[in-house]
Protein backbone atom coordinates (compact mmCIF):
# COMPACT_ATOMS: atom_id res chain seq x y z
CA UNK A 1 0.00 0.00 0.00
CA UNK A 2 1.11 3.41 -0.92
CA UNK A 3 2.07 6.30 2.07
CA UNK A 4 -1.36 8.24 0.91
CA UNK A 5 -3.25 5.01 0.77
CA UNK A 6 -1.79 3.97 4.76
CA UNK A 7 -2.50 7.56 5.59
CA UNK A 8 -6.43 7.63 4.48
CA UNK A 9 -7.14 4.45 5.81
CA UNK A 10 -5.42 5.59 9.33
CA UNK A 11 -7.63 8.56 9.22
CA UNK A 12 -10.82 6.20 8.55
CA UNK A 13 -9.69 3.89 11.43
CA UNK A 14 -9.32 6.64 13.80
CA UNK A 15 -12.87 8.34 13.23
CA UNK A 16 -14.47 4.72 13.21
CA UNK A 17 -12.71 4.01 16.53
CA UNK A 18 -13.49 7.97 17.70
CA UNK A 19 -17.37 7.26 17.16
CA UNK A 20 -17.07 3.96 18.69
CA UNK A 21 -15.70 5.75 21.67
CA UNK A 22 -18.30 8.08 21.96
CA UNK A 23 -21.16 5.89 21.66
CA UNK A 24 -19.92 4.28 24.71
CA UNK A 25 -18.96 7.41 26.45
CA UNK A 26 -23.03 9.03 25.55
CA UNK A 27 -24.85 5.25 26.29
CA UNK A 28 -22.88 3.68 28.95
CA UNK A 29 -22.83 0.31 27.70
CA UNK A 30 -19.87 -2.91 27.93
CA UNK A 31 -19.45 -2.29 24.10
CA UNK A 32 -15.94 -3.55 23.25
CA UNK A 33 -13.85 -0.83 21.36
CA UNK A 34 -10.65 -0.61 19.38
CA UNK A 35 -7.44 0.89 22.12
CA UNK A 36 -5.96 3.76 20.50
CA UNK A 37 -2.93 3.21 23.15
CA UNK A 38 0.40 3.96 22.22
CA UNK A 39 0.62 3.14 18.36
CA UNK A 40 -0.82 3.57 15.10
CA UNK A 41 -2.05 -0.48 14.49
CA UNK A 42 -5.61 0.40 14.82
CA UNK A 43 -8.51 -1.88 14.22
CA UNK A 44 -10.88 -0.47 11.39
CA UNK A 45 -14.63 -1.43 10.53
CA UNK A 46 -13.40 -2.96 7.12
CA UNK A 47 -11.25 -5.22 9.34
CA UNK A 48 -7.89 -4.09 8.02
CA UNK A 49 -5.13 -3.32 9.88
CA UNK A 50 -2.43 -0.19 9.50
CA UNK A 51 0.95 -2.31 9.49
CA UNK A 52 2.95 1.01 9.91
CA UNK A 53 4.78 1.50 13.16
CA UNK A 54 2.52 -1.11 15.22
CA UNK A 55 4.06 -2.95 17.74
CA UNK A 56 3.55 -6.82 17.79
CA UNK A 57 1.79 -7.09 21.32
CA UNK A 58 -1.84 -8.10 21.29
CA UNK A 59 -4.74 -4.68 21.40
CA UNK A 60 -6.94 -4.81 24.71
CA UNK A 61 -9.99 -4.14 24.61
CA UNK A 62 -12.07 -2.25 27.75
CA UNK A 63 -15.48 -3.26 29.09
CA UNK A 64 -17.52 -0.20 30.14
CA UNK A 65 -19.76 -0.76 32.93
CA UNK A 66 -23.52 0.93 32.63
CA UNK A 67 -24.17 4.69 33.30
CA UNK A 68 -27.41 4.35 34.30
CA UNK A 69 -27.31 3.52 38.37
CA UNK A 70 -30.85 1.44 38.85
CA UNK A 71 -30.48 -0.21 35.16
CA UNK A 72 -27.00 -1.55 36.35
CA UNK A 73 -28.02 -2.65 39.82
CA UNK A 74 -31.21 -4.54 38.13
CA UNK A 75 -29.01 -5.89 35.68
CA UNK A 76 -26.81 -7.71 38.20
CA UNK A 77 -29.67 -8.69 39.98
CA UNK A 78 -30.97 -10.54 36.87
CA UNK A 79 -27.83 -11.99 36.07
CA UNK A 80 -27.31 -12.88 39.74
CA UNK A 81 -23.93 -11.12 39.05
CA UNK A 82 -21.59 -12.44 42.39
CA UNK A 83 -19.14 -10.23 42.01
CA UNK A 84 -21.58 -6.82 42.61
CA UNK A 85 -23.95 -9.74 44.81
CA UNK A 86 -21.48 -11.56 46.74
CA UNK A 87 -18.22 -9.63 46.64
CA UNK A 88 -17.03 -12.70 49.33
CA UNK A 89 -16.94 -14.89 46.65
CA UNK A 90 -14.51 -12.93 44.92
CA UNK A 91 -12.32 -11.47 47.36
CA UNK A 92 -9.02 -12.44 48.95
CA UNK A 93 -7.91 -10.33 51.68
CA UNK A 94 -4.90 -12.33 52.17
CA UNK A 95 -2.57 -10.15 50.02
CA UNK A 96 -2.93 -7.25 52.73
CA UNK A 97 -1.58 -9.55 55.24
CA UNK A 98 1.85 -7.73 56.98
CA UNK A 99 1.56 -4.70 54.84
CA UNK A 100 2.09 -1.13 55.61
CA UNK A 101 -0.90 0.65 54.44
CA UNK A 102 -1.84 4.52 54.53
CA UNK A 103 -5.60 5.26 55.11
CA UNK A 104 -6.33 9.26 54.78
CA UNK A 105 -9.83 10.25 56.48
CA UNK A 106 -9.91 6.84 57.81
CA UNK A 107 -12.22 8.04 61.18
CA UNK A 108 -15.29 7.74 59.94
CA UNK A 109 -17.76 6.86 56.36
CA UNK A 110 -16.21 4.94 53.71
CA UNK A 111 -12.67 5.83 54.89
CA UNK A 112 -13.68 4.06 58.78
CA UNK A 113 -14.73 0.92 57.19
CA UNK A 114 -11.82 0.56 55.11
CA UNK A 115 -9.44 0.70 58.17
CA UNK A 116 -11.76 -1.86 59.82
CA UNK A 117 -11.26 -4.36 56.91
CA UNK A 118 -7.46 -3.44 56.08
CA UNK A 119 -7.05 -4.51 60.14
CA UNK A 120 -9.02 -7.52 59.98
CA UNK A 121 -6.45 -9.11 57.01
CA UNK A 122 -3.75 -7.81 59.11
CA UNK A 123 -2.08 -5.15 57.69
CA UNK A 124 0.03 -2.62 59.41
CA UNK A 125 -2.06 0.33 59.42
CA UNK A 126 -1.73 3.83 60.00
CA UNK A 127 -4.60 6.68 59.77
CA UNK A 128 -4.26 10.12 59.06
CA UNK A 129 -7.02 12.49 59.80
CA UNK A 130 -7.75 15.86 61.45
CA UNK A 131 -9.13 14.82 64.29
CA UNK A 132 -9.66 11.29 65.64
CA UNK A 133 -13.66 9.24 66.22
CA UNK A 134 -14.39 7.14 69.19
CA UNK A 135 -14.30 4.27 66.57
CA UNK A 136 -10.98 5.00 65.39
CA UNK A 137 -9.76 5.34 68.72
CA UNK A 138 -10.63 1.89 69.62
CA UNK A 139 -9.31 0.42 66.83
CA UNK A 140 -6.35 1.71 67.82
CA UNK A 141 -6.60 0.49 71.22
CA UNK A 142 -7.43 -2.70 70.32
CA UNK A 143 -5.04 -3.40 67.01
CA UNK A 144 -2.53 -1.11 67.54
CA UNK A 145 -3.41 1.06 64.03
CA UNK A 146 -1.77 4.20 64.40
CA UNK A 147 -3.51 7.38 64.27
CA UNK A 148 -1.74 10.81 63.11
CA UNK A 149 -3.86 13.76 63.60
CA UNK A 150 -3.91 17.36 62.97
CA UNK A 151 -3.19 15.99 59.01
CA UNK A 152 -5.66 18.61 57.07
CA UNK A 153 -5.29 17.57 53.27
CA UNK A 154 -5.46 21.51 52.69
CA UNK A 155 -2.93 22.70 54.37
CA UNK A 156 0.59 22.16 52.47
CA UNK A 157 2.41 22.53 56.09
CA UNK A 158 0.48 19.64 57.98
CA UNK A 159 0.93 17.76 55.26
CA UNK A 160 4.60 17.71 54.42
CA UNK A 161 5.09 17.50 58.45
CA UNK A 162 3.34 14.02 58.13
CA UNK A 163 5.34 12.85 55.51
CA UNK A 164 8.45 13.85 57.67
CA UNK A 165 7.09 12.65 60.78
CA UNK A 166 5.53 8.69 59.36
CA UNK A 167 8.21 6.34 59.84
CA UNK A 168 8.61 3.06 57.30
CA UNK A 169 7.67 2.91 53.90
CA UNK A 170 4.10 2.13 53.05
CA UNK A 171 3.02 -0.22 50.62
CA UNK A 172 0.12 0.88 49.84
CA UNK A 173 -1.79 4.80 50.37
CA UNK A 174 -5.60 5.00 50.20
CA UNK A 175 -6.14 8.25 49.67
CA UNK A 176 -9.79 8.33 50.86
CA UNK A 177 -10.28 12.00 52.34
CA UNK A 178 -13.25 13.93 51.09
CA UNK A 179 -15.93 16.41 51.18
CA UNK A 180 -19.50 16.58 49.69
CA UNK A 181 -21.41 19.78 49.92
CA UNK A 182 -24.63 18.41 50.59
CA UNK A 183 -27.04 21.52 49.12
CA UNK A 184 -27.77 20.96 45.38
CA UNK A 185 -26.48 23.70 43.24
CA UNK A 186 -28.20 25.01 40.49
CA UNK A 187 -27.33 28.60 38.94
CA UNK A 188 -29.73 30.40 41.30
CA UNK A 189 -28.01 28.44 44.50
CA UNK A 190 -23.68 28.56 43.33
CA UNK A 191 -21.86 28.62 46.50
CA UNK A 192 -18.20 29.44 44.84
CA UNK A 193 -16.70 28.92 48.70
CA UNK A 194 -17.84 25.70 48.56
CA UNK A 195 -16.82 24.39 45.15
CA UNK A 196 -13.09 25.57 46.07
CA UNK A 197 -13.27 24.17 49.17
CA UNK A 198 -14.21 20.61 47.53
CA UNK A 199 -11.78 20.88 44.42
CA UNK A 200 -9.11 22.26 47.31
CA UNK A 201 -9.83 18.69 49.30
CA UNK A 202 -10.76 16.00 46.83
CA UNK A 203 -8.38 17.00 43.78
CA UNK A 204 -5.34 18.77 45.52
CA UNK A 205 -5.98 17.43 49.24
CA UNK A 206 -4.66 13.70 47.51
CA UNK A 207 -2.11 15.00 45.18
CA UNK A 208 -0.55 17.00 48.13
CA UNK A 209 -0.50 13.62 50.21
CA UNK A 210 0.80 11.78 47.39
CA UNK A 211 3.76 13.90 45.94
CA UNK A 212 4.78 14.65 50.02
CA UNK A 213 5.09 10.76 50.67
CA UNK A 214 7.09 9.98 47.16
CA UNK A 215 9.32 12.82 47.11
CA UNK A 216 10.19 12.05 51.11
CA UNK A 217 10.58 7.82 50.09
CA UNK A 218 8.11 7.06 51.79
CA UNK A 219 6.29 5.24 49.22
CA UNK A 220 7.52 1.68 47.79
CA UNK A 221 9.19 1.46 44.65
CA UNK A 222 8.50 -0.96 41.86
CA UNK A 223 5.39 -2.83 43.76
CA UNK A 224 3.96 -0.36 45.86
CA UNK A 225 0.55 1.46 45.52
CA UNK A 226 -1.42 4.71 45.14
CA UNK A 227 -4.80 4.57 45.12
CA UNK A 228 -7.86 7.49 44.80
CA UNK A 229 -11.03 7.19 46.35
CA UNK A 230 -13.06 9.07 43.55
CA UNK A 231 -16.28 8.99 42.16
CA UNK A 232 -18.49 8.24 38.87
CA UNK A 233 -19.89 11.78 39.87
CA UNK A 234 -16.13 12.41 37.99
CA UNK A 235 -17.36 11.16 34.54
CA UNK A 236 -17.80 13.74 32.24
CA UNK A 237 -19.08 11.29 29.80
CA UNK A 238 -21.57 10.22 31.98
CA UNK A 239 -23.23 13.59 32.93
CA UNK A 240 -25.83 13.70 30.37
CA UNK A 241 -27.44 10.62 31.88
CA UNK A 242 -26.66 10.95 35.52
CA UNK A 243 -27.50 14.99 35.53
CA UNK A 244 -30.10 15.22 32.52
CA UNK A 245 -30.91 18.76 34.14
CA UNK A 246 -27.23 19.67 35.16
CA UNK A 247 -26.57 21.06 38.78
CA UNK A 248 -24.11 20.03 41.64
CA UNK A 249 -21.23 21.85 39.68
CA UNK A 250 -18.88 21.38 42.69
CA UNK A 251 -18.76 17.85 43.23
CA UNK A 252 -18.64 17.11 39.57
CA UNK A 253 -15.90 19.53 38.95
CA UNK A 254 -13.87 18.16 41.87
CA UNK A 255 -13.97 14.43 41.00
CA UNK A 256 -13.25 15.08 37.61
CA UNK A 257 -10.24 17.04 38.54
CA UNK A 258 -9.04 14.29 40.69
CA UNK A 259 -9.20 11.56 38.29
CA UNK A 260 -7.43 13.87 35.53
CA UNK A 261 -4.83 14.25 38.73
CA UNK A 262 -5.08 10.59 39.35
CA UNK A 263 -3.91 9.66 35.42
CA UNK A 264 -1.08 12.48 35.41
CA UNK A 265 0.08 10.92 38.57
CA UNK A 266 0.06 7.62 37.08
CA UNK A 267 2.15 8.77 33.68
CA UNK A 268 4.69 10.29 36.04
CA UNK A 269 4.90 6.97 38.53
CA UNK A 270 5.63 4.32 35.97
CA UNK A 271 9.21 4.91 36.12
CA UNK A 272 9.11 4.24 39.86
CA UNK A 273 7.26 1.14 39.74
CA UNK A 274 4.24 2.69 41.69
CA UNK A 275 0.85 1.74 40.19
CA UNK A 276 -1.83 4.69 40.60
CA UNK A 277 -5.59 3.69 40.44
CA UNK A 278 -8.68 5.30 40.73
CA UNK A 279 -11.39 3.89 42.34
CA UNK A 280 -15.24 4.70 42.65
CA UNK A 281 -16.44 2.91 45.83
CA UNK A 282 -19.86 2.32 44.76
CA UNK A 283 -22.87 3.31 46.50
CA UNK A 284 -22.59 3.17 50.45
CA UNK A 285 -24.45 3.76 52.96
CA UNK A 286 -22.68 6.75 54.83
CA UNK A 287 -23.51 9.97 56.53
CA UNK A 288 -21.98 11.41 53.38
CA UNK A 289 -25.14 10.03 51.17
CA UNK A 290 -27.56 10.15 53.39
CA UNK A 291 -29.56 12.26 51.89
CA UNK A 292 -30.09 9.89 49.03
CA UNK A 293 -31.41 7.34 51.46
CA UNK A 294 -34.65 7.11 49.53
CA UNK A 295 -32.73 5.56 46.55
CA UNK A 296 -30.42 3.47 48.53
CA UNK A 297 -32.58 0.05 47.49
CA UNK A 298 -33.15 0.96 44.32
CA UNK A 299 -29.88 1.47 43.46
CA UNK A 300 -27.93 -1.03 44.98
CA UNK A 301 -26.19 1.12 47.76
CA UNK A 302 -24.29 -1.29 50.18
CA UNK A 303 -23.45 -0.85 53.74
CA UNK A 304 -19.87 0.37 53.84
CA UNK A 305 -18.54 -2.99 55.10
CA UNK A 306 -18.85 -3.88 51.55
CA UNK A 307 -17.95 -1.32 49.78
CA UNK A 308 -14.73 -1.19 51.93
CA UNK A 309 -14.34 -5.06 50.39
CA UNK A 310 -14.82 -3.87 46.76
CA UNK A 311 -12.42 -1.30 47.24
CA UNK A 312 -9.72 -3.98 48.92
CA UNK A 313 -10.57 -6.37 46.16
CA UNK A 314 -9.39 -4.29 43.08
CA UNK A 315 -6.49 -3.38 44.98
CA UNK A 316 -5.18 -6.63 46.00
CA UNK A 317 -5.51 -7.16 41.88
CA UNK A 318 -4.00 -4.36 40.87
CA UNK A 319 -1.28 -4.23 38.15
CA UNK A 320 0.66 -1.84 36.29
CA UNK A 321 -1.13 -3.17 32.96
CA UNK A 322 -4.81 -3.67 34.61
CA UNK A 323 -5.26 -0.78 37.36
CA UNK A 324 -2.46 2.12 36.77
CA UNK A 325 -4.58 5.61 35.29
CA UNK A 326 -7.94 3.23 34.88
CA UNK A 327 -11.10 4.35 36.56
CA UNK A 328 -12.74 1.56 37.81
CA UNK A 329 -16.11 0.84 39.31
CA UNK A 330 -15.39 -1.75 42.63
CA UNK A 331 -19.14 -2.61 42.59
CA UNK A 332 -18.61 -5.00 39.13
CA UNK A 333 -14.65 -4.30 38.34
CA UNK A 334 -15.60 -2.33 34.96
CA UNK A 335 -14.09 0.64 33.68
CA UNK A 336 -15.96 4.23 33.32
CA UNK A 337 -14.92 6.48 30.95
CA UNK A 338 -13.55 9.47 31.49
Amino acid sequence: MSTTGSITLLRQCVTGASRATRGVAQSGSARRVPSLSYRLGVTCRCNRRVATMSSSAPETAVEYTIADQPARFAKAKAENNTRVLDIDSHYDGAFFKGLRVLVTGGNRGIGLALTKELVSKEANVVVSCRKSSPELDQLAADHGVEIMTDVDVTIDEQVKAFADKVEGVFDVVINNAGYFYEPVETLSTLNFEEELKMIDICALGPLRISSALVNAGKVKENGGQICMITSQGGSISWRTVQNPEGQDYGHHMSKAAANMMAVLLAQELKSKGIVVSILHPGFNKTDMTQKYAHIWEIEGAVDPSVGAKRVCHEIAIATMESHSGAFINCEDGLRIPF
